[in-house]
């Protein structure tokens, strides 16, 4: 793989790449615009003879923007996890090319993209129902953004269209969180089955369902009261792979003796139920398991949550709004939002306090009720009279 410059006016050049045909074998030339220094043009010449060599060439004027994104995808299939990918490529495939897809990256323009949202709003639906909810149209403009950017970066443009286009605003959902009766409902109403340990997990111990499938014995201690979150199970087409916590990093989760309880009797059954089966009970084996003795695939796990609350005629909540009722009733119940963070495994505090605002004003009223209370009581002494 060859190439070569030529000046055409002063800062002004031509990238010329020299190649060959893979089906014909005769020799083609690639020609490409660059303005800049002559070092400059020499250094982009040679990137594009690197590109080229290793299938990475895209030629900006003939790239559609459905080229530009499959190329993308590929580029950074090794930068995110697999379930990560898998939102990314249906995203583009499903919801964006069909929109944008046809037109040439270089003639991308803001006003196109405003278009192809406002579409996607009102009948972006594949099936032909109607439109978008608008959180997924944002998260259309958040992964468009990140490719074009790249795209940036490789020189294909020189600025990003999606920069001008302001996405979708969202209106935050109100939460869905269980009270102290709701919670102790369902704990009793899942006493006797195969949920009820993950049940309590989530509720008592504000643990991701990824975290809860991925939870081995080994991470446990009963006798401390405590519990490591060192992995969590992500489920892709590919099947079931365990990584870090969503945060990145493990934290340890001290448990209510209430919990600590329910896991002895329930590691002491999980033995006996294992001996039938010839296996014996080990540290490395998962807390909660199938009846085999495998461990639970995460859907798995919320497909039988969903069933569960059907058959019992209990409040319509996810599984993950177990989580949110823990963080809820901790919040509540006055506990400081940075243990909660550190609790729940939030990046930061101010994730915690964003997710959990609608607890805040109770809290806020509580304090002024504590201040005006310590207050009035000094103002009091010193009204008393001395001597």
């Amino acid at each position: 793989m060859k190439g070569h410059i030529r000046e055409r006016s002063p800062g002004h050049w031509a990238i010329v790449l020299e190649m060959r045909d893979p089906e014909t074998g005769t020799r083609k030339r690639k020609w490409q615009s660059f303005t800049g220094t002559k070092r400059e043009a020499q250094i982009e010449c040679a990137r594009l003879i690197s590109n080229l060599s290793g299938g990475a060439y895209i030629e900006p004027a003939r790239t559609t923007v459905r080229e530009f994104l499959d190329h993308w995808l590929e580029y950074i299939r090794t930068q995110l996890t697999p379930r990560s990918h898998e939102r990314y490529s249906e995203l583009v495939r499903k919801n964006i090319v069909p929109l944008i897809g046809s037109i040439p990256l270089t003639k991308l323009q803001p006003a196109l993209i405003s278009q192809a949202y406002a579409k996607a709003l009102k009948s972006g639906r594949r099936n032909g129902t109607g439109g978008l909810a608008p959180e997924t149209v944002r998260y259309m403009h958040r992964v468009l953004r990140h490719a074009l950017q790249q795209a940036v970066r490789w020189q294909l443009l020189v600025r990003n269209p999606s920069d001008a286009v302001d996405p979708p605003k969202i209106e935050r959902k109100e939460m869905k969180v269980l009270d102290a009766d709701g919670t102790a409902a369902l704990i009793e109403a899942a006493r006797n089955t195969s949920l009820f340990v993950p049940i309590l997990l989530g509720v008592l111990c504000g643990m991701r369902r990824g975290e809860i499938t991925a939870l081995r014995w080994r991470s446990i201690d009963l006798e401390r009261g405590q519990l490591s979150i060192v992995a969590s199970t992500e489920q892709t087409r590919d099947g079931v792979r365990e990584k870090p916590p969503k945060s990145g990093r493990g934290r340890t989760v001290a448990l209510p003796s209430l919990v600590v309880d329910e896991l002895r009797r329930h590691r002491l059954r999980q033995a006996e139920a294992l001996l039938k089966l010839d296996v014996r009970l080990s540290d490395d084996r998962h807390v909660v398991t199938r009846a085999d003795g495998e461990p639970v695939q995460p859907r798995s796990l919320t497909h039988a949550f969903v069933i569960f609350l059907r058959k019992q005629d209990l409040p319509r909540v996810r599984l993950h709004d177990l989580r949110h009722s823990h963080a809820t009733h901790m919040l509540a119940s006055g506990v400081h939002p940075k243990i909660a963070q550190e609790r729940l495994g939030h990046s930061s505090v101010a994730i915690t306090l964003d997710l959990y605002s609608h607890v805040l004003p109770g809290l806020q009223a509580d304090a002024a009720a504590r201040i005006d209370d310590a207050v009035r009581t000094a103002i009091d002494r010193h009204r008393e009279p001395k001597g």
